[in-house]
């Protein structure tokens, strides 16, 4: 069994820093000298995370413009009509679903 491995404060200061900045695990072991699984493990430890994600815009759900009054009709079988007859059996609070 391996001897557990003593980690020094500026490993440690290294791995949460370039986490933080967005590296690769990969590349911290390599600056480390250690392997990925390694640094990973000690990552976790230390909950280096990647810092925040930036929020993302919502996507324009109308890009085949569904929203213009004057388009022509969607073709049988179109997703977007399909979808709305076969996603749920019955309305959300159907009289039907007394709950037994």
């Amino acid at each position: 069994m391996p001897l557990p491995r003593l980690w020094k404060p500026e490993a440690d200061q290294v791995i949460c820093e370039m986490r933080g900045q967005g590296a690769t695990w990969a590349s911290i072991g390599k600056i480390l000298g250690l392997s990925r699984n390694t640094v990973i493990e000690r990552g976790r430890r230390l909950r280096a995370a990647l810092p925040p994600r930036p929020p993302q815009m919502p996507r324009n759900r109308d890009e085949e413009g569904l929203d213009d009054p004057n388009r022509p009709p969607l073709r049988a079988g179109h997703p977007l009509t399909w979808g709305l007859l076969t996603d749920a059996p019955y309305p959300e609070g159907d009289s039907h679903d007394d709950g037994r």
